[in-house]
């Protein structure tokens, strides 16, 4: 892949990030809790029940926003993250950045942007056997990066094979 895939979650109008996942390139995953802001009191009893993450284990076991962006930007500066969700990602990741006070020094793109048209018509087959295969639960940031940077680089395999 490219760069490093990318998966942090959030949910509903009024929602702040709770969980960043990124996979590098180079195959390590890194992860982070994020401490909500005191003004960030947007909660779902849904949206907990699907992450099983509790506003309390934030509270007692997040970072501050400050230290995960710059740990972001020290990782990644330069480089490009692909998202599969931009949409709802690239704002909350400036929410998170805007908190903190700091200029993001890596970007955040659309994964589709780098998919060939072979890789979307195989992706949900390819990361569904992956996520079986893997046990990766569903709704954690980093296992969730790391299923999408496997599902690329399996369908970029797959592509070649069935080229060759």
């Amino acid at each position: 892949m490219p760069s490093s895939s990318w998966a942090i979650f959030f949910f509903g109008q009024g929602s702040f990030p709770i969980e960043i996942g990124v996979a590098a390139e180079t195959g390590d995953i890194y992860s982070w809790l994020i401490k909500p802001q005191s003004n960030w009191t947007h909660w779902q009893e849904q949206a907990q029940a699907l992450h099983g993450i509790s506003r309390e284990q934030l509270a007692e076991q997040g970072s501050e926003a400050v230290a995960i962006v710059d740990e972001l930007n020290e990782l990644f500066e330069g480089q490009v993250l692909y998202s599969d969700g931009w949409g709802f990602d690239s704002g909350w990741l400036s929410l998170l950045f805007y908190v903190a006070g700091r200029n993001m020094l890596f970007r955040l793109e659309t994964l589709p942007k780098i998919l060939s048209q072979y890789q979307l018509e195989h992706w949900d087959q390819h990361k569904g056997l992956i996520r079986k295969k893997r046990g990766l639960s569903h709704h954690r940031a980093a296992e969730d990066a790391e299923l999408l940077q496997l599902t690329y680089l399996e369908t970029a395999r797959d592509e070649q094979l069935h080229k060759g």
